[in-house]
């Protein structure tokens, strides 16, 4: 066959060349922009700090943010409390991002459910909400151990938030996955986050200064590329900043904002100033008062921040729920574990209802916004369902057999160290102890958080950080020694975050002598400890029900399930579940009187409630459709 070549064929090369010609002239004439997708045209810059402005792209931006975690709100009502911001004037969503959560198992994921980070950010930007992101590793937030995984501390050298080798080579593996999550949701590549936070108010705890810097590296290796934060109290601001980081404060008064503001000038020059977090209200602890922040005063302070030229972040915009056993706790003189509603006094309430604060602030954000507001969603109803009354029982010590065997050991095991959970130890819950005793004597130990002391099934007293002994009466021969013990709830903020596993604590004495030789039962009371129950290992309630036990009834629900608040009047200490949902601790000592259920959990027809009572039980649960009966706070 021939060789085709130019020389043979010039016509074809003619025309060849024309065509490169006419392509070339085409091309030129050619918007480019037309070939990159209409939501990245005008995204190149996204938000900067330019002098004492933040700036997107070309315009200066007010961030008027506010507070809202999508683990402590039921998904199905994610729309509903974003749409309520959107309605209140603002123009930003903050979310933590809890890592005992996401990854419960070294290197198990779970990013489902009431967990689904990237549902909850789009749905933000569908609203016409931006968003700024704050990943921890730590992140506070009244959460169990600040959010940090509870496994860690199977390490007895462990130090957490410092580079420390053991943290580090976790966080890495947990960004690894999360950032590929994260990512694609930045504004440089459509989506909605303009900012991200490095850490979280690491200048009150500040025991590695190459801490913060690797935090930074680790962010920006995985590709994180919009604006970095960082958020500290007046307690860590002067050990907080970070080099090519922009400082943010948080506070509560207008005193501490004049302060701040100008700490903020002295180290970092003129930068656009943010209350990252403007706190509306506070948590509350079990044994402690109900705390409340006027609307009134919140309205100045907000007034007051926004009037001094600083963007700002209401935190919390909407608290939700400790649902679980998921709050954390403080310890400084003492220790108070937070209770199971995060309502916070925030601006919606803990079942997402307006109050006055809500009404306050949507007016003053409306007459800055310049544009009309949209109206606010109506309502979620509220029910008040009829009353039940427990009808199935199953004592602790019964309920034993149905469990795994116990775990043997000759001391005690921590939490944290039992051989469960595939060599993730225990996280949340309960633990039981067994040992076998022959005489009497004083009881002593380290017990975290509180211990119920039985003499066989017969209750003699706690143990606790206050009472570390306890005297075991006179006995006979062969005797069951047993301690229920509860994590309450990891500190999560604090220098002593390191000494935070749960259960017993190194040796139990009996009149000083170490005592070996110990069933370990895991009560973890998830959906899979509860499967072992079937319906006939329950038996009729005696007449006088002893104590631990569980409670099983059914709640009758009509054709439109609605939200309700549980109230167990009568009852003393436990958990309670509905439907496989664990809705928290209740507490007799208050503040918190009532338990929230939100209607999506519930049914049309019978509710299975199941109740894990520690002390005394009740005869009846109640239910209404307000928390607290008398408090002007949910009053509009």
């Amino acid at each position: 066959m021939a060789k085709w070549s130019l020389r043979r064929r010039p016509g074809r090369a003619l025309g060849l060349l024309l065509l490169v010609i006419l392509s070339f002239l085409v091309l030129r004439r050619l918007n480019w922009s037309t070939l990159i997708p209409s939501w990245l045209q005008h995204r190149h810059l996204g938000l900067q700090a330019k002098g004492s402005n933040f700036m997107l792209e070309d315009s200066t931006f007010w961030i008027f943010g506010g507070s809202i975690h999508y683990f402590r709100v039921p998904k199905e009502y994610w729309r509903d409390r974003l749409l309520k911001m959107k309605a209140c004037g603002l123009n930003t969503l903050t979310t933590y991002v809890p890592w005992n959560l996401h990854e419960p198992e070294r290197g198990k994921f779970d990013f489902s459910g009431n967990l689904d980070l990237e549902a909850f950010v789009l749905l933000a930007a569908k609203i016409g909400l931006w968003v700024i992101l704050r990943p921890g590793p730590y992140i506070c937030s009244e959460v169990d151990l600040g959010g940090l995984p509870s496994w860690l501390l199977q390490d007895p050298g462990m130090k957490l938030r410092t580079t420390y080798k053991g943290f580090t080579e976790a966080v890495d593996l947990y960004f690894d996955h999360l950032m590929s999550r994260v990512v694609p949701l930045q504004y440089k590549h459509g989506g909605p986050i303009i900012a991200v936070q490095v850490e979280n108010e690491y200048g009150s705890y500040n025991k590695d200064p190459a801490y913060m810097p690797y935090v930074k590296k680790a962010l920006e290796d995985r590709g994180i590329i919009e604006l970095l934060l960082t958020s500290d109290n007046k307690d860590g601001l002067q050990k907080g900043v970070v080099q090519g980081v922009l400082a943010t404060i948080n506070l509560q008064s207008q005193q501490e904002l004049k302060l701040l503001s100008n700490f903020l000038l002295s180290v970092q020059g003129v930068q656009p100033k943010m209350v990252m977090e403007y706190w509306t209200g506070w948590f509350d602890s079990w044994g402690g008062p109900h705390n409340i922040l006027d609307s009134s005063e919140v309205l100045e302070t907000v007034s007051a921040i926004i009037k001094a030229g600083s963007s700002i972040n209401l935190y919390m915009f909407h608290g939700g729920t400790n649902f679980g056993f998921i709050n954390g706790a403080m310890h400084f003189h003492e220790y108070n574990a937070d209770v199971t509603s995060y309502d916070y006094d925030a601006v919606l309430t803990e079942a997402g209802d307006y109050t006055a604060k809500y009404t306050k602030l949507r007016d003053f954000f409306g007459s800055i916004s310049g544009t009309p507001l949209p109206p606010p969603p109506d309502l979620l109803p509220k029910m008040s369902y009829e009353p039940m009354m427990p009808s199935f029982y199953l004592s602790l010590w019964d309920a034993l057999i149905y469990l795994d065997d116990p775990i043997k050991s000759e001391k005690p095991i921590n939490m944290e160290n039992l051989p469960v959970n595939n060599g993730n130890g225990q996280a949340f819950g309960y633990i039981l102890y067994e040992t076998t005793i022959f005489s009497s004597g004083i009881l002593s130990g380290l017990v975290r958080d509180r211990g119920q002391v039985f003499v066989n099934t017969v209750s003699i007293g706690f143990l606790d950080y206050k009472t570390t002994k306890i005297t075991i009466p006179l006995t006979q021969g062969y005797t069951t020694l047993r301690i229920l013990v509860e994590n309450c709830g990891r500190v999560n903020y604090g220098n002593n975050i390191d000494d935070q596993r749960k259960g017993l604590i190194g040796n139990l004495y009996l009149d000083n002598s170490p005592l070996k030789n110990f069933r370990i039962y895991s009560l973890d009371m998830t959906k899979q400890f509860f499967q072992r129950f079937n319906i006939d290992k329950w038996s009729i309630i005696p007449q006088t029900p002893a104590a631990p036990a569980f409670f099983l009834g059914g709640l009758s629900v009509g054709l439109y399930p609605s939200d309700t608040f549980l109230k167990l009047e009568g009852w003393a200490k436990g958990v309670v579940f509905v439907n496989g949902q664990n809705l928290g601790r209740y507490w007799n000592i208050g503040p918190q009187e009532t338990l929230y259920l939100p209607g999506v959990w519930l049914e049309k027809g019978l509710n299975q409630v199941i109740i894990f009572e520690e002390i005394l039980a009740g005869s009846t649960v109640q239910s209404t459709d307000s928390p607290y009966l008398g408090r002007n706070h949910y009053v509009n």
